[in-house]
């Protein structure tokens, strides 16, 4: 059976309740991975050349910076940032060279 035709029957309609129950949670989710794809285009460009500190990245999208903390915590798990130094008391976050285009 083709997974584009309409299905019928009790799986059907089971899938239909499921889509109406769970629409909502689906299109919260749907907004927020947008959001967070935005908020990473948006530091990775900011911090492409020269590296820049949380609050500075902070000040720079229009985040607060436990949010901005918190986020790039995340970016340098999976290697799209890295720390390449220190500013004071704050780590200075830059693109890695991996991730560029």
């Amino acid at each position: 059976m083709s997974t584009t035709k309409r299905e019928g029957g009790p799986r059907g309609e089971a899938l239909r309740s499921l889509r109406e129950a769970h629409g909502a949670t689906v299109k919260r989710a749907q907004a927020l991975f947008r959001e967070q794809r935005q908020m990473q285009q948006s530091v990775c460009q900011f911090i492409r050349d020269t590296p820049k500190t949380v609050p500075q990245i902070a000040a720079e999208i229009g985040k607060p910076a436990h949010e901005v903390l918190w986020f790039m915590a995340a970016l340098k798990k999976y290697g799209i940032v890295m720390e390449t130094g220190m500013c004071g008391d704050y780590p200075l976050y830059q693109r890695s060279q991996e991730t560029r285009e």
